[in-house]
């Protein structure tokens, strides 16, 4: 007799993938990390709104002039040709990322990093016109009225107002930024310009207004990859939960240990303050930017108690588990090593770069005879002088025996300016041995010898019979 499996009506359940979003409503705090902070947002901020105003040489310090093809930067100008130390920018940037995550967790993100520093720009806005966490708390529950509606118009008024000037900054490194001052004043501003301005601040508006955190959360990469470079000694954010635990309130002077609690006192500051809305004291989360925000309050708190400073701090897993903390490891040596030596030969690669440019184009017809019977090629060279001031360069060509060059031999260019000069090579029908050969044009600066450039082509023509 076969046997068979017994059936059941189960009750189907419907389970919801989207987690609607929980609104983040920052405490005001201080401590030392926040003075940190604030020093570091004063300096980088001044960096970016000041600089754009700098003048360098009768021009804009840093202004890339997309039009021109210049990216000029305080002394120096780089061209399309430079585009290779843009790349070398770039990569070393990203190891110093790589070393100073291994190092000190996502420090990156909690003082430097653009969306944190406009967020925590915009969560000041929001508490000097509606008040901090708890009468933020308030309003949002309040029906509509004529303070709510007034203290509204004046967050969104700065957010607006921070976001213009922001993007009209931003605009400003790639058109001179004084120019465009004067016409947004005079209403006469581009249509590019006025588009980018409007995108630049809506962007503004959006990310630090409205998303925030979300940004960090699902936009930003890094915290997904960070937990693969951290190891046992990385600073990190951390709540000592072997002292902390079990939590609970208590008076100040009371004998808790007594109770069986820890020295937390389950306040949840360290969570009111967070501007990702997380609890520390559940672990490392990719969530956590490092902004150190809880450990200042929770010192805070630590501090009224008379206890000692500490439960949430910067450490590292071994530091915790009360081992020796190793500063020198084979990962940090390794990204420094690397950093170094990239920084180096971009360095090498800054002070010796050519300055003088030469791209050679050859016409696309293969040969012809010109007037003298000779075979004669046409080639369009551009000249580029990336110098700021005026030189005259000298034009040659070799590679062939019997080789002779047509056209302008001694050009003069302007500062930071190119040239293209036609040129023709010819030779006599008897002296060519192969279809295509090998040429050579240099150019050379008149009163610099040593500053000469070359670039190789191709001469064609008949063999001879």
């Amino acid at each position: 007799m076969s046997e068979h499996i017994p059936v059941h009506n189960v009750d189907a359940v419907t389970v919801d993938l989207y987690e609607s979003r929980t609104k983040v409503h920052t405490r005001s705090f201080s401590g030392r990390y926040r003075r940190l902070r604030l020093l570091g947002g004063f300096l980088l901020f001044s960096l970016y709104f000041g600089v754009a105003w700098l003048n360098w040489g009768g021009r804009q310090a840093v202004l890339w002039d997309i039009a021109s093809r210049k990216f000029h930067i305080f002394g120096n100008t780089f061209w399309p040709q430079d585009f290779i130390l843009l790349s070398g920018i770039l990569i070393i940037s990203a190891f110093g990322l790589f070393f100073l995550t291994v190092f000190a967790g996502r420090a990156w993100c909690g003082y430097a990093c653009p969306q944190s520093m406009w967020t925590w720009v915009f969560m000041w806005a929001e508490k000097v016109t509606e008040g901090d966490r708890n009468q933020r708390i308030k309003l949002d529950k309040a029906p509509p009225s004529l303070d709510k509606a007034t203290r509204r118009i004046l967050k969104h008024g700065l957010w607006v107002v921070i976001s213009v000037a922001t993007a009209v900054t931003f605009v400003g490194y790639f058109t001179p930024i004084r120019a465009l001052a004067a016409d947004l004043a005079t209403l006469q501003v581009g249509g590019w310009s006025l588009f980018w301005i409007g995108f630049f601040t809506v962007a503004t508006y959006l990310n630090a207004g409205w998303l925030r955190e979300q940004v960090c959360f699902h936009m930003c990469p890094y915290g997904r990859f960070q937990s693969s470079m951290l190891d046992e000694d990385s600073l990190v954010v951390t709540y000592d939960a072997a002292r902390g635990e079990s939590r609970g309130p208590r008076k100040k002077n009371a004998n808790y240990r007594a109770q069986g609690l820890g020295d937390c006192v389950d306040c949840s500051l360290c969570v009111q303050v967070c501007p990702t809305g997380i609890d520390i004291r559940d672990g490392l989360q990719m969530e956590c930017i490092g902004c150190a925000a809880c450990i200042d309050a929770c010192d805070t708190v630590m501090q009224k108690m008379g206890y000692d400073a500490g439960l949430v701090r910067y450490t590292g897993e071994r530091a915790l588990r009360g081992e020796k903390a190793r500063i020198l490891r084979p990962r940090l040596v390794g990204y420094a090593a690397v950093l170094l030596l990239m920084i180096g030969v971009f360095s090498w690669v800054m002070a010796t770069r050519p300055l003088l440019s030469l791209d050679v184009a050859k016409d696309r017809g293969l040969f012809r005879y010109n007037s003298e019977n000779r075979i004669e090629n046409g080639y369009i060279l551009d000249i580029l002088n990336k110098e700021n001031e005026p030189k005259t360069f000298l034009i040659s060509a070799s590679g062939l025996e019997g080789l002779a060059m047509g056209g302008e031999r001694r050009i003069q260019v302007g500062p930071e300016s190119s040239v293209r000069v036609p040129v023709t090579l010819s030779m006599r029908p008897s002296q060519i041995l192969q279809r295509s050969s090998d040429v050579f044009f240099e150019v050379t600066d008149a009163y610099r010898p040593e500053r000469r450039v070359v670039k190789p082509s191709r001469f064609t023509g008949p063999t001879a019979k």
